[in-house]
């Protein structure tokens, strides 16, 4: 039996992932009785995470949670490999990019190691573990560290942050609207993330279509700020997405 803060945490991972999740599902996920399970659904819909439904709870509408770091690169791993690669694709010789710390430009990252002909600047810990080796030069940008996202936030990242321009900014994204804009959990990424969109020539977003829609709880960009959206098919019907047509975004589904 997990301790009690281990097992709310993730019970809220699971309703981040499954969108809707059942009691039953819950005890047999976690192991607890259903008793324990409804208590803690309890404690979690008090904190806003969840709402409670007959015989389950749901992510609350129009409202996305952060799940940790290694859950979100499990979430639509395929949409993102293939969103990453046409990502990629983007990048001409002697380009200065900045790799943000989202899921999908982690896989992006990944596919960087023989491109040995441009800069990256990041925020992100994930990024320069996975270019450490060999590839393109690297600049780590400093700042706070944020365990649950593993990036460099907050006003002190702006110490370099100033100092640079990027050709192409690579973003990720927990919610995404053309209402809300790009949104964010953490009012310190959102700082560093819109830091980066002032200091570059293009902005590219990298979203896969479950985060459509969806907003959270601070933003920190507004559609007239992206010139290109990357995501999967299954957002091509959309009405965000012809919504964001309308602006002039670029939208490529993959």
């Amino acid at each position: 039996m997990e301790i009690a803060a281990a097992r709310t945490e993730k019970i809220k991972r699971i309703i981040a992932e499954r969108r809707i999740v059942t009691v039953n599902d819950l005890c047999k996920i976690i192991g607890a009785s259903p008793a324990t399970i409804r208590r803690d659904l309890r404690l979690i819909e008090k904190n806003g995470e969840a709402k409670r439904v007959h015989g389950g709870a749901v992510l609350p509408e129009g409202r996305m949670s952060e799940p940790l770091f290694d859950d979100k690169t499990a979430i639509a791993a395929e949409q993102k490999r293939r969103i990453a690669e046409k990502a990629v694709s983007l990048i001409k010789p002697r380009f200065t990019i900045f790799l943000d710390g989202g899921s999908t430009v982690l896989a992006m990252a990944s596919k960087l190691a023989e491109r040995s002909d441009i800069t990256v600047a990041t925020n992100s810990l994930r990024v320069v573990m996975s270019l450490a080796g060999n590839g393109p030069n690297v600049i780590l940008v400093g700042g706070e560290f944020r365990r649950l996202s593993q990036t460099f936030v907050g006003p002190l990242s702006a110490l370099i942050l100033g100092k640079l321009h990027f050709d192409i900014a690579f973003m990720g994204t927990i919610g995404f609207s053309t209402a809300a804009g790009m949104t964010t959990t953490d009012s310190r990424e959102a700082f560093t993330k819109e830091t980066v969109i002032q200091h570059s020539s293009k902005v590219v977003v990298l979203c896969d279509s479950t985060k459509i829609g969806k907003t959270s709880f601070v933003k920190f960009g507004s559609m007239d700020d992206i010139d290109v959206l990357i995501t999967d098919s299954a957002a091509s019907l959309n009405k965000e997405i012809k919504n964001l047509k309308k602006k002039g975004v670029q939208v490529i589904t993959c």
